[in-house]
């Protein structure tokens, strides 16, 4: 079985985890994305969290600001726009092999028979979770997920400029 190469996780990537979600995060298996000044963007989570309850969003988008945004791209109905995207065989095509790339980076944390197949964020035929799409994107780099490459292009928040409100952080 092999895993993502993530960084290991720090008592202050924690808490800065837990400023951010407002609460303590929870199955952390690493930092997937972290913001310019070094602070978690997105948190790869176990497949089954500590309490044993399946997770399938194995990338949770934390940042505040790009979870905003993401919110903001929600709430203008962008996802109707996205869906229709998937119209076009090349963007279905690549948002198949996105959901296929998202179940393997999972696998290497463990299987969990109650979400097998499952990814996250609608995929692999619809979009139904921006949050889920880009924190996807923002783990496995541009190119890998286009409706969360695009998510993020159409937004307000950018992962090359700090917004964070935590001291040291640059922000």
């Amino acid at each position: 079985m092999t895993t993502p190469p993530y960084p290991s996780v720090s008592d202050a990537d924690l808490a800065v985890l837990q400023e951010q979600l407002g609460r303590p995060a929870r199955g952390v298996v690493g930092i997937a994305a972290r913001c310019v000044c070094g602070n978690p963007t997105v948190v790869a989570t176990s497949p089954r969290l500590p309490d044993g309850t399946p997770f399938p969003t194995f990338y949770y988008l934390t940042h505040p600001a790009a979870t905003a945004a993401m919110s903001g791209l929600e709430a203008d109905h962008v996802m109707r726009e996205l869906q229709d995207e998937l119209a076009d065989e090349e963007v279905a095509a690549a948002y198949r092999r996105a959901h296929e790339a998202y179940l393997r980076d999972r696998a290497g944390f463990g299987e969990v028979d109650e979400i097998a197949g499952i990814s996250a964020g609608g995929m692999p035929t619809r979009v139904k979770c921006l949050h889920a799409l880009a924190g996807h994107a923002l783990a496995a780099g541009p190119g890998v997920n286009p409706i969360g490459d695009r998510a993020l292009a159409m937004s307000s928040w950018s992962p090359e400029r700090c917004v964070c409100a935590h001291p040291g952080s640059g922000g």
